[in-house]
């Protein structure tokens, strides 16, 4: 059954490459970001359009590698190709890029792309845990504030940057009704079209159009469930994916798990559930910026020590998504991503007692037959647990 709604997001970021070009043209200020703990809501209130800069794809990394080391991560690589090749209409139109501390190789990343733009790092804690980090990040937004007015040339008043928090809740409330949607089972969409839907939707110039956006097509796939559309069925093998950052252009194994005859109920990583539920209580009267760096710092995000909301959120979503097993991606070179995968593997293995494998790669192509072998039989590995009356 096709969705119509669904269609709209396909092409979004070429759409969005030309309104953006037009909002420039009409005075509008644009800031690149790198990461999940970049606030957008201070770049809102700020009246700038805040895009999102991370490489998904593989063919600016060979210019990248001309400068940077090829044992790097990918997504490093990716995202300076671009900004090193003026390849990418959204860092080509930033007027500032805000970078964070998220790991050595971006921190590296952004002292170089000094040369190509102005850039602004926060500095973030190694720690989500004590009173020392909460006082440093909430002087991170103090100091990211007071860059954002001067070279912008506006003023963040308390007033826009409540408005602001409240629309990045909606947006995440949008985003967390499409992901729920496969709570269901049979499921009721893939995970290549929520992958596709929620990435795409980062690049909308207007928030509150992407948010009807959302909002629409989760009203057209309930009214679709309730004429027979599933994704899959009763015994598709549900799959739920944690790890490092994916997006268009570094799909595949999504796109091979699905091809398997599983299904991608569910993702955890960066621009999937892990930031859905952060949500600031717009009732609270507290500093705005104290509330923004309480609630970047819940991010479950590998780079924290320790970092057990991630373990956590796991473990919620296997119940949640009625998961039958789990694939943890590491992109190569991310070494904290990497550590975590032994943590997830005994939470998955031995807690829940289902299948876990664990799939380093980069965004090439050159290894695709390599994971096809791999995962064909591990997907094979979960139907012979549905047979076995193993699944949920």
């Amino acid at each position: 059954m096709p969705l119509n709604h669904l269609e709209k997001f396909r092409d979004l970021r070429e759409k969005n490459a030309v309104l953006i070009k037009e909002a420039k043209e009409g005075g509008r200020k644009v800031v690149g970001i790198y990461c999940t703990y970049c606030p957008r809501e201070l770049v809102l209130a700020a009246g700038a359009i805040p895009v999102s800069l991370c490489g998904t794809r593989e063919a600016p990394i060979a210019h990248a590698e001309r400068e940077l080391p090829r044992n790097l991560c990918p997504l490093i690589k990716s995202s300076y190709g671009f900004a090193l090749t003026d390849t990418c209409p959204f860092f080509h139109f930033s007027d500032l890029v805000i970078g964070e501390t998220t790991c050595d190789g971006k921190k590296k990343m952004f002292e170089r792309l000094h040369r190509l733009k102005e850039v602004h790092v926060m500095n973030l804690p190694n720690s989500a845990d004590t009173a020392a980090s909460l006082t440093l990040w909430h002087g991170e937004m103090i100091r990211l504030k007071s860059r954002l007015e001067a070279f912008l040339r506006v003023s963040i008043t308390e007033e826009k940057l409540r408005e602001a928090i409240h629309l990045v809740n909606e947006e995440k409330r949008a985003l967390k009704d499409l992901y729920d949607l496969n709570r269901r089972k049979p499921a009721l969409l893939s995970g290549l079209d929520m992958m596709m839907a929620s990435f795409q939707a980062g690049f909308h110039v207007d928030r509150r159009e992407v948010i009807r956006m959302i909002d629409g097509l989760v009203a057209e796939i309930r009214d679709a469930a309730a004429k027979g559309h599933i994704a899959g069925g009763e015994k598709t093998p549900r799959v739920l994916l944690t790890g490092t950052p994916i997006g268009m252009g570094s799909e595949k194994v999504i796109e091979i798990v699905e091809s398997l005859g599983a299904l991608v109920v569910a993702m955890e990583n960066c621009g999937g559930y892990k930031t859905v539920d952060l949500r600031i209580d717009e009732s609270d009267p507290r500093d705005p910026l104290l509330l923004l760096a309480e609630k970047y710092l819940r991010i479950p995000c590998s780079v924290m020590s320790p970092n057990r909301g991630r373990l956590e959120l796991l473990d919620r979503m296997v119940d949640d998504f009625r998961i039958d097993s789990v694939i943890d991606l590491t992109w190569q070179a991310c070494h904290t991503y990497n550590i975590e995968s032994f943590d997830v593997s005994t939470l998955v293995k031995e807690k829940r007692g289902l299948p876990f494998i664990q799939i380093e790669t980069d965004y090439s192509q050159a290894d695709r037959e390599t994971l096809r072998v791999r995962l064909e039989a591990f997907v094979e590995m979960m139907e012979e647990g549905h047979r076995g009356n193993c699944g949920h």
